[in-house]
């Protein structure tokens, strides 16, 4: 059977791997310049990896423009924060946007950017949230047990933090607040020792981002007793969501893009439009949803108000019980 040209370039476009001679003369990125997809994280992380896969994308959808990723880590993503907000506003360095934007004007005291008037936010791109686990040897099977147990011995859980102001450290202080429980918190720096603490017994349980952890809660390791969404998550429905114990209980973890506030409208249109098609892409959402990540592909109004609330929710957490982290 014979295909046709247009069939195939059809076919491509869908998965959103087109020729670049096709995607050049409508998707072509503004100017000749590398683009840079600013990480505030080392490379291997969840920011990191969703970067990449965006970077890769993205070239594409651009007619093969260059886009590359620089990590720029250090100070809970501070310094690539400042790098993008004092970087040229050309759209030439776009920031992969984590929660500690939403978080960091509380946690320091002292920033050196305006993390609402110094970004355009152009698009949500994925979510995630977090599963709370415990050692396999810990007596209890399920978050009402769990509180059950924390109860009955105050003080006496160790809770492995992924760090000081981190979406699972900050959610871990709301399940305290909310089941009215204490238990000890031990930090550390990142997910990889975290997890590698639960796995040795060191600590009692902790949370972490489901790209991270899931996969040795699914290898049986360590056990799953809740998930940090409102309602069964369908990458992991076989998560019990902890806000079946504690209503309302939810924090999810993300990944956005933002520019340099005072970017063109023009440019910012054509980012925002470029990531938003990159996420309706089946080849994307199959290598998110590999990761465990979950699809948002909301623009710049829809991606604002999601970090007004995010400032809001923890903001007032963070203010309420006194957490700092030193600068």
């Amino acid at each position: 059977m014979k295909i046709s040209r247009r069939a195939v370039s059809a076919g491509l476009a869908s998965t959103g791997l087109m020729p670049l001679s096709a995607a050049r003369a409508q998707q072509r990125y503004p100017g000749n310049q590398p683009i840079k997809l600013i990480v505030g994280f080392p490379a291997g992380g969840s920011q990191d990896n969703v970067g990449r896969i965006l970077a890769e994308r993205l070239s594409v959808y651009w007619g093969g423009a260059a886009v590359v990723v620089e990590n720029v880590p250090g100070a809970g993503s501070n310094i690539a924060f400042d790098r993008v907000a004092k970087g040229p506003a050309d759209g030439t360095q776009v920031l992969i946007v984590p929660p500690p934007l939403a978080t960091n004007e509380f946690l320091y005291a002292k920033i050196s950017y305006d993390p609402v008037n110094d970004f355009t936010p152009l698009a949500l791109v994925v979510t995630f949230p977090n599963l709370l686990c415990v050692r396999n040897s810990l007596p209890v099977k399920t978050m009402p047990e769990l509180i059950a147990y924390a109860k009955a011995n105050p003080g006496k859980l160790n809770y492995g933090s992924t760090g000081v102001g981190t979406s699972p450290h900050l959610a871990s202080e709301m399940l305290k607040r909310m089941a009215g429980i204490e238990f000890a918190t031990v930090h550390h720096r990142g997910s990889a020792p975290t997890i590698n603490s639960l796995l040795s017994e060191s600590v009692d349980f902790a949370m972490d981002n489901t790209t991270s952890i899931t996969p040795h809660a699914r290898a049986g390791t360590i056990r799953a007793l809740g998930i940090t969404t409102l309602k069964r998550w369908p990458l992991g429905s076989e998560y019990v969501p902890i806000a079946d114990t504690l209503p309302g209980y939810e924090a999810l973890g993300f990944t956005g893009v933002s520019v340099r506030a005072g970017t063109p409208k023009t440019i910012c249109d054509r980012i925002e439009t470029a990531v938003l098609a990159v996420c309706k892409q089946p080849g994307f959402k199959e290598r998110m949803t590999e990761m465990l990540a979950e699809v948002a592909g909301s623009g710049t109004v829809g991606f604002r108000t999601f970090l007004a609330a995010e400032r809001d929710k923890w903001g007032k957490l963070i203010t309420d019980l006194g957490i700092r982290v030193a600068n």
